[in-house]
């Protein structure tokens, strides 16, 4: 297999920048904006949030039948999806307009925008994850893709802690800045589809051209590895979600120190660059599974860390938020580099390569865990009787915002290292399937 060019690869990268245009956006500042701007009740913005990805991990299955269905072209398979990347990132910006109007309005309005940026990003966001598998089958570039991915996220990540948070904890107005935050997002992130459609090439075909529906479900109920990936995924994304949506309350309403949220950013950068450069040098020695368990384990000492913390030794809190970060990161490139594989493994299996339906479960799976993480972190805000116009919360309401952005993703990434003991797609085997798939 021909080594992938430098342009390919950056364009790669480029498209989960557009991508975090739309997601990381709302799993960052969505909870907040719903909460503090748009008046929306936490328990009902967490009702909201959990029921959007629900749906959403609907949508995705549905798009990846789409994708397995679509004949190939002289574009590929997978390209010719991202020309319509300019459509959730539009909705995007709606979304962060909810306008001034009776609750209940409020509410539906929050429901139909949202759910319509779930449906045209599964579109999207689906084709785009499969084109790893259809790019290469060299497991050290899919490693180099994964990498650029995870970096084209970072960046769009960086702007949002680096730019973005300061603004909103310095009291700024919310509703202007995420106006103009999502109006330049979907002018910029238009561009980076387009980028990523022209500079990537599909060289791995499928074995059929149309795959059917039982051809898809038997794929997939055969496939055991990536089952296990999917349940261990979902469990530890619902905790590193609601780190997520937890960091800002954490920052300004336990610690009173939002001042941090930049420097936060700056070594979730740090952490991402390194590992997506040095990622396979410990993939080579140990193997991926290996390295995804230990990922998952640093996530536990993190969310302990982060709960114990006193407001008083804000040095111990930062200390548990990169180790979580270590593991966001390091859980978050091996993943992708992962469904690659129950690729091959399921082609392998039945003699039909499913790459659409087999990223749209994971990627469901992530959405699922999306949706329960920041539902997680509104409906703990509820418990703990949050209340925005507050100053300074109550001690319900602290403790809470602790458990939701330490403690429980702590517990769940502990949780996702027991399911992952089932894995057994290693990389050794993975070799020897890819074998025998060009043998035949």
């Amino acid at each position: 297999m021909k080594k992938l060019s430098r342009l390919s690869v950056v364009g790669y990268g480029a498209g989960d920048a557009a991508n975090s245009m739309v997601i990381s956006t709302a799993n960052m500042f969505l909870l907040v904006y719903y909460t503090d701007v748009a008046g929306i009740a936490a328990a009902a913005a967490g009702t909201l949030l959990v029921v959007a990805r629900v749906f959403n991990a609907f949508t995705d299955i549905a798009a990846g039948r789409i994708v397995d269905r679509v004949q190939w072209t002289r574009w590929g398979k997978f390209r010719p999806f991202l020309m319509f990347g300019f459509v959730p990132l539009v909705l995007g910006a709606a979304v962060f307009h909810v306008p001034d109007a009776a609750p209940d309005a409020k509410l539906l309005y929050a429901y139909c925008t949202y759910g319509l940026v779930c449906l045209a990003y599964s579109l999207v966001n689906v084709p785009y994850g499969c084109l790893v598998g259809a790019m290469t089958q060299d497991p050290r570039e899919r490693a180099r893709l994964a990498g650029a991915r995870t970096i084209g996220g970072l960046a769009t990540g960086a702007v949002l802690g680096f730019v973005v948070a300061p603004l909103l904890g310095a009291g700024g107005d919310m509703q202007q800045i995420f106006t103009v935050l999502t109006i330049a997002f979907a002018g910029i992130g238009s561009l980076l589809y387009l980028f990523t459609g022209l500079a990537c090439r599909e060289q791995v075909g499928g074995a059929i051209p149309r795959i059917t529906l039982r051809q898809s479900i038997n794929a997939l109920r055969t496939n055991s590895p990536l089952l296990v990936l999917c349940v261990s995924s979902v469990l530890f994304v619902t905790g590193n979600s609601a780190t997520g949506a937890a960091q800002f309350f954490y920052l300004r309403d336990v610690l009173s120190r939002v001042d941090l949220f930049p420097v936060m950013a700056a070594t979730q950068v740090l952490i991402t660059l390194t590992l997506a450069v040095a990622m396979p040098r410990p993939v080579a020695k140990w193997g991926k599974k290996a390295v995804f368990t230990a990922g998952c384990l640093l996530g536990v000492a993190g969310g302990v860390a982060v709960f114990v913390a006193p407001a008083g030794l804000p040095w111990l809190a930062v200390a548990g938020i990169v180790l979580a970060q270590l593991s966001s990161a390091t859980v978050g490139i091996l993943t992708w580099a992962l469904i690659a594989d129950t690729v091959e493994y399921g082609e392998w299996k039945t003699g039909v390569r499913v790459q659409g339906i087999n990223y749209a479960l994971l990627a469901a799976t992530r959405k699922l865990g999306m949706g329960f993480g920041g539902g997680l972190v509104a409906y703990a805000l509820a418990w703990g009787a949050y209340d925005a116009a507050l100053h300074e919360q109550a001690g319900d309401a602290v403790l809470a915002i602790r458990a939701a952005a330490g403690l429980l993703p702590g517990i769940l990434a502990l949780a996702a290292v027991v399911v992952m003991s089932w894995y057994r797609l290693t990389d050794s085997r993975h070799a020897e399937l890819v074998a025998a798939l060009q043998s035949r």
